[in-house]
């Protein structure tokens, strides 16, 4: 019997490679257009785009690789601990021998996939702080200009030059179109938003469109959109939708208008009540300036005596003042004069005294007089013997009678 099961002749041989084919044609071939639930584990993305990852349950787990020409249709990021339902069909590995799923859809358990997709860039981008308040910018209260990014054929368009046009005739509207629907029309929307902002012609935007389900919508929740809105130096009023209906727009621009209309009505002040709250003010204003006219009057009417009282003795302290002043100067110069004045005495006096005979006689010298003529003698030819002299000394005088002389020699 072993030997029968053994006879080379009736037994057939399979490669590797055979086994491995067969079981890819059984598996593809009756396993194909699977949908299958599960959780998301060893989430990996690769270089070239595709990402591989395993779905797994309580019991067992399950690999599957979705393709990087499948990811279109994907609005929201895959990650590790994600419950989703995925469609695809069951293949075979060849190389490792091991069976996958080719995924060609992916949404999120329990939750849309839009919805879902709108959460996780909503919260990306407010962690970066594209939503923060602070950075918001002020919408002009009369602008000149207003720009409109939106479809050219839309209601949204409509709306809004009606509104303008009724409000506050004449206003410059500046119509940059783009696709609010659809597949590229999130970057046309980015693009318009650029486009205004090189040409910097228009002093406020107004970005959305009309209402519509999530997927209509869904060009305002793109990330391109949302940033090119922060980017933007011109504030943007975002109006999409109905006013139950947000968008990752609403959080990035400026403003938020519930719908377009509202848009173009908060933008565009009314002519009328501009006008009417004009002359409200300038009677307000008229009547505020004669009030406050009348009471300054009053008062200086009141205090107009006291006011000159208060003056004259200002200036009777001023001249008080300046006249102490001068009286401290004019006692200063004269101090200065007389101290001058006698400097200039005493030193006359000293000039004086240095040539007066006393002076001279204080230095030990005498002067002779010839009496009675009280003569000075300046020569002993002056006198006679016998005469009578009279000799001035520093202290005092001396009498004498010449009873000779001598020559000098």
């Amino acid at each position: 019997m072993l030997g029968e099961f053994f006879d080379k002749a009736s037994r057939k041989v399979l490669s590797v490679s055979e086994i491995t084919d067969r079981i890819k044609r059984l598996l593809e071939e009756n396993l194909a257009d699977l949908w299958i639930v599960g959780e998301i584990s060893n989430y990996r993305k690769a270089s070239s785009g595709h990402i591989y990852f395993t779905l797994k349950d309580e019991r067992s787990v399950l690999r599957a690789v979705l393709f990087k020409g499948n990811q279109v249709r994907q609005r929201f990021e895959l990650g590790d601990g994600l419950k989703v339902i995925l469609h695809g069909n069951l293949s075979v590995f060849d190389k490792r021998g091991e069976y996958q799923v080719i995924v060609d859809y992916v949404e999120p358990e329990g939750v849309g996939a839009l919805q879902l997709a709108f959460e996780q860039l909503k919260e990306k981008l407010g962690k970066e702080g594209l939503f923060d308040p602070a950075r918001k910018k002020q919408i002009p209260p009369f602008p000149d200009a207003v720009g409109v990014v939106t479809s050219p054929t839309g209601a949204a368009l409509r709306d809004v030059l009606n509104i303008t046009e009724r409000r506050y005739g004449g206003i410059r509207i500046v119509i940059y179109p783009a696709l609010v629907q659809g597949q590229g029309a999130g970057a046309q929307v980015a693009a318009a938003i650029r486009k205004a902002n090189e040409r910097a012609e228009v002093d406020v935007l107004i970005v959305g469109r009309g209402g519509g389900s999530m997927e209509d919508l869904w060009p305002f929740n793109e990330e391109v959109v949302a940033r090119a809105i922060c980017e933007s130096t011109i504030p943007v009023i975002s109006a999409v939708g109905h006013e139950t209906d947000f968008t990752i727009s609403d959080f990035a621009a400026d403003v938020r208008a519930p719908t377009p209309s509202a848009a173009a009505e908060l933008v565009v002040k009314n002519k009328a009540e501009i006008i009417g709250r004009a002359r409200e003010l300038t009677v307000r204003l008229t009547s505020a300036v004669d009030r406050i006219v009348s009471l300054k009057r009053e008062r200086a009417s009141l205090y107009a005596h006291e006011y000159l009282v208060r003056r004259v003795a200002t200036l009777l302290n001023e001249k008080t003042l300046i006249l102490d002043d001068l009286t401290r100067a004019m006692g200063s110069a004269f101090d200065a004069a007389l101290t001058r004045a006698k400097g200039r005495f005493e030193a006359l006096a000293g000039q004086l005294n240095a040539l007066s005979p006393l002076g001279i006689l204080s230095r030990g010298f005498a002067v002779v007089l010839k009496l009675p003529e009280n003569r000075p003698v300046r020569s002993i030819f002056d006198v006679e013997l016998g005469d009578d002299l009279k000799t001035r000394l520093r202290d005092g005088c001396l009498f004498s009678v010449l009873r000779g002389r001598e020559e000098a020699q």
